[in-house]
């Protein structure tokens, strides 16, 4: 048997258009359906049985456990769930993804499915040229699943013909009769397989299509659908190494409990292996009398039937240890809290499926963004009153370092909500992303506003320039005023934008510019009067405007929330 450079070309580019056909059938579901999943998730996850089930349910309609995954991620960045309800999801998402194999088992080999695929495409091509968003999405959605089914197609064929030149195979029965080393090969070849096409359904495609060619026996195919278990978590845990704390620990989540599934049944592999052709029986029985056709070929069907049941065990299993997964995990990759050693914590470096749940997103990051920018209220207000020169120059040091943080932040930021406004989007995540692209700007020129008081303050006690009592007080009450308007401002940016109103900031806002024009006037009277120097009026005079200010950027920042800015 010759198969040449030109038939593995054939080959990777068959498994190319499998791959492409799923990822353009589960983002356009993701787009038709995004509301309405996101609602399902934050809704069903009040125990780990229903976050199972979501999981499920979600992967079904998705036809993606690494986009129910992804979304997981998103909510639980957004606060809407737990690390604990989340493993939950995922486990769902791990039964879930079953569903793609059952799918190729009944349909992909058993029927001309392909036969009836563009037909399919004739049904979805005119959508895709709508001027409604859902009905384009659906387009999307319809013209994936052809596609789909015609790169499985594509892939049987592209597969080399092993039944009549059976020797081409014979190396395997070598290393299949090796017993619990055997299994183990053929789990690193299943991880190794999962890891290069990176996607489990894909490398699931490929070992259903070997099993159908009569390439691989049933219990070799199983030893790589264990390692293709394994293989799509190293994907994840990849892909999260760049991404922020809690894709990693979701990602982590995932390999503890793929990584003690696969140990388990490995131990058990041939009683395991045994079960499933007990199980088979009945099932086989219920296909043949729905129709003939299903059970025409078993060992594919038998190793879906595997696969599942692998799934909903391992799940049902660990289902009950969630939070011990969950106290693992956050040992495992602990949060830093601190703001110092600045990197994105909520956004990740991909943009979501969705415009809306990459808002999220940065929705959180803006919120942590906000608190940035409070605690230097606090460090400015401490130098008025520090006179010890080592703890002024910590101060002065540290005003420095978190208004560099606040620029790349900023620019971050920004940078992210450019790249989500490239994608189509509604009108609705239009306005909200103008919002919060206006509320970074107002929170960087917050920090810059900060810097300049310190740099002001450092002139103050270098040149020996000394405040009345009376200065001293007016400024510092100011000072508590403004952490008034910042706290506001982050309770504002920590709750649902929706329900966001302007009645409590604008009241802080009018109280502080009452209190700015009352000691304004008294700031006059005083320096006609001359009760203090000119220095002393100037870096007083700057102090009061500044913070007056950065009232100001307050409320502009409130007003990007409810879209009036």
């Amino acid at each position: 048997m010759e198969f040449g450079f030109l038939d593995t070309l054939k080959l990777i580019g068959a498994l190319g258009f499998f791959i492409y056909g799923m990822k353009i059938m589960s983002e356009g579901i993701q787009k038709a359906a995004g509301s309405s999943l996101r609602r399902i998730l934050s809704a069903m996850t009040s125990t780990r049985f229903l976050g199972l089930g979501t999981g499920f349910l979600i992967t079904c309609l998705i036809q993606s456990s690494s986009a129910t995954t992804v979304m997981v991620v998103s909510f639980v960045n957004a606060g809407l769930l737990s690390l604990t309800e989340s493993i939950g999801v995922i486990m769902g998402a791990n039964i879930g993804t079953t569903v793609t194999a059952w799918l190729v088992s009944l349909f992909g080999f058993k029927f001309k499915i392909a036969a009836f695929a563009l037909p399919i495409l004739a049904i979805g091509f005119p959508m895709i040229f709508s001027n409604k968003n859902k009905i384009k999405s659906w387009g999307e959605f319809i013209i994936g699943f052809a596609l789909l089914f015609m790169g499985l197609d594509a892939l049987k064929h592209a597969v080399p013909d092993i039944k009549n030149n059976p020797e081409a195979v014979a190396f395997i029965a070598d290393f299949a009769n090796m017993g619990l080393l055997s299994t183990l090969l053929f789990v690193l070849i299943g991880t190794i397989l999962t890891v290069v096409v990176q996607s489990s359904s894909a490398a699931m495609a490929i070992t259903l299509v070997l099993c159908n060619q009569g390439v691989i026996p049933l219990d070799v195919a199983a030893a790589i659908v264990l390692g293709e278990n394994i293989g799509t978590t190293i994907t994840a845990n990849l892909a999260a190494a760049v991404a922020n704390i809690h894709a990693k620990r979701a990602a982590i989540a995932h390999l503890i409990f793929n990584l003690f599934g696969v140990i388990w049944v490995v131990i058990i592999f041939d009683p395991f292996l045994s079960l499933i052709e007990y199980m088979w029986i009945p099932f086989h029985n219920m296909l043949q009398s729905i129709n003939p056709e299903f059970v025409k070929s078993e060992t594919e069907m038998q190793l879906s039937l595997f696969h599942t049941t692998f799934n909903i065990i391992n799940s049902l299993l660990l289902i009950w240890f969630v939070n011990k997964i969950a106290a693992i995990v956050i040992k495992i990759v602990p949060s830093k809290g601190d703001d110092e050693d600045y990197s994105l914590e909520y956004i990740s470096t991909g943009i979501m499926a969705t415009p809306e749940l990459s808002i999220i997103e940065a929705q959180k990051e803006t919120a942590k963004f906000g608190n940035v920018a409070r605690k230097m209220n606090g460090f400015v207000k401490e130098l008025v009153t520090e006179q010890e020169p080592k703890k002024v120059s910590k101060l002065l040091a540290k005003v420095k370092k978190y208004e560099d943080i606040t620029d790349r932040i900023e620019q971050d930021v920004a940078d992210y909500l450019a790249k989500i406004s490239e994608g189509e989007m509604s009108e609705h995540s239009s306005i909200r992303i103008r919002g919060m692209l206006s509320i970074v700007g107002d929170l960087e020129r917050i920090g810059d506003i900060y810097y300049q008081m310190s740099k002001g303050i450092e002139r103050k006690i270098e040149d020996k320039v000394w405040f009345t009592p009376e200065q001293r007080k007016n400024i510092l009450d100011m000072f508590e005023m403004v952490e008034k308007n910042l706290q506001i401002m982050c309770d504002n940016l920590d709750s649902s934008y929706g329900s966001v109103t302007l009645t409590k900031a604008k009241e802080s806002e009018m109280a502080l510019n009452k209190f700015r024009k009352a000691i304004r006037k008294e700031h006059f009277t005083s320096v006609e009067k001359g009760d203090y120097s000119f220095q002393s009026a100037a870096i007083y005079s700057d102090l009061f405007n500044s913070l007056e200010k950065v009232g100001d950027h307050t409320i502009n920042v409130t007003e990007g929330i409810t879209g009036e800015h």
